[in-house]
């Protein structure tokens, strides 16, 4: 992977521990080349992390949309910063620019984003591996609710296996790396829509 768009808060709750989860992510997407994607943000979880990137000698890739950056949230330090019109290009041009995704924690906006670009996995509009970072167990919830969606048959298990999860950076990016993706091609001929 050349890249890998990371989606997270533009809010920062002061833990340390995410704060180091920050930091060990940059070391590992710089200690590999990995160009950081993101949401151009210069404020919370956002800022931290492609400044930390930065600082390490790596590259940052923002894509904001004008509106944020009226709001002088944009990050204006980066190696590249894309100004869109709205969110949907937004998530676009960052999936476009991407070989994978990775998840922090952030609230609305975050999920938002992440489980779009699920859904397209799902459906086959693209083929990247798509990774939570699990933060002190930030997502154990979500993960579970996950499970329930398949334990009730609202998702199938090869969908729910598309969601890759560590409470490590290194990890999660080498496993990132070597997964083969296998979105549930038979999702469309159950529903005749092939």
């Amino acid at each position: 992977m050349k890249s890998i768009c990371v989606f997270c808060g533009a809010n920062f709750n002061g833990d340390p521990v995410l704060k180091e989860a920050i930091d060990q992510l940059a070391r590992v997407m710089v200690s590999k080349n990995i160009t950081l994607i993101f949401g151009g943000g210069r404020v919370g979880v956002m800022g931290l992390l492609a400044d930390a990137v930065l600082q390490q000698g790596g590259k940052a890739i923002g894509v904001i949309p004008q509106f944020l950056m009226d709001k002088e949230v944009g990050h204006t330090g980066l190696t590249e910063l894309h100004i869109v019109e709205n969110m949907h290009q937004r998530k676009q041009m960052m999936n476009d620019l991407c070989d994978g995704i990775i998840m922090l924690p952030g609230g609305f906006g975050t999920l938002e984003e992440f489980f779009e670009v699920l859904t397209w996995l799902q459906l086959g509009l693209h083929h990247k591996p798509i990774g939570i970072l699990n933060v002190n167990g930030f997502y154990d919830f979500l993960l579970k609710q996950m499970d329930v969606m398949v334990e009730q048959r609202f998702l199938k298990p090869v969908n729910r296996q598309l969601v890759l999860t560590s409470a490590d950076a290194d990890e999660l990016v080498n496993t990132m790396a070597s997964f083969k993706v296998q979105p549930d091609e038979v999702w469309f001929k159950d529903r005749n829509l092939t």
